[in-house]
């Protein structure tokens, strides 16, 4: 992987088994020679974020790993970064696909799918900003836009910026069942009041469950909540 380092770990999600999981190294990575992440708006402070494991990713898996199975469902997963709670998801047996707009999200999901000994696992590039510029032809055929409608969309530390014209919420209500479910873990970003503004526009109805995690020897204290939304 030219232009930047990086680690394999064993990352402990409670309630599954561990995974091995292949991350940059730190934020100080950066490779985007052809601009590809420049295009979809991804700054270079920004650029190294998606290859990071995020503690409120791990809360999301460790959800994802006790939730009830139900036969064909389909879940999506937004802003997948590593792809933790996708990886959790998948390996219990559910119909996952992991989305996410930066150029490399793919390529590391398929490494850590082969670190883990998974099989194939549906990849879409997911970006619900409509101003940034258009993909190529090769980007598109590389890798498809999310398309369809599902039955659960789960995403993590997702309003860390201002959405004024509620993108995000309009490209979740416009890849929701008629009956769907929305799980997104927030660590309190200040953009949440906005962001359940836009949801109640778009139909769903809201409830939070808030978290106050101790820390323990394996991981530190979280503080956050699950915003939790159904159509």
């Amino acid at each position: 992987m030219p232009g930047y380092e990086t680690k394999t770990e064993s990352i402990v999600v409670t309630g599954a088994d561990n995974l091995q999981i292949r991350s940059l190294l730190d934020r100080q990575q950066f490779s985007d020679p052809l601009d590809a992440a420049l295009r979809m708006g991804i700054s270079s402070a920004a650029w190294p974020l998606f290859g990071l494991p995020w503690p409120s990713g791990n809360q999301l898996a460790q959800r994802m790993a006790v939730r009830a199975l139900t036969a064909g469902e389909r879940i999506l997963e937004l802003g997948c970064g590593l792809g933790l709670p996708s990886l959790v998801a998948h390996r219990r047996g559910s119909e996952v696909t992991a989305s996410d707009c930066h150029p490399l999200a793919g390529a590391f999901l398929r490494e850590n799918l082969r670190l883990n000994g998974l099989p194939p696992l549906k990849y879409r590039h997911g970006h619900w900003n409509p101003s940034v510029a258009p993909r190529t032809e090769t980007e598109i055929a590389a890798v498809p836009a999310v398309q369809g409608l599902f039955d659960l969309i789960i995403g993590s530390d997702l309003l860390y910026e201002r959405d004024e014209p509620g993108d995000l919420a309009a490209f979740i209500g416009a890849h929701s069942a008629p009956h769907a479910e929305v799980w997104i873990v927030d660590p309190d970003r200040g953009n949440r009041p906005a962001f359940n503004r836009r949801m109640a526009e778009q139909g769903f109805l809201r409830r939070e469950e808030r978290l106050d995690i101790p820390a323990t020897t394996i991981a530190g204290a979280y503080k956050g909540r699950v915003l939790i939304y159904r159509s």
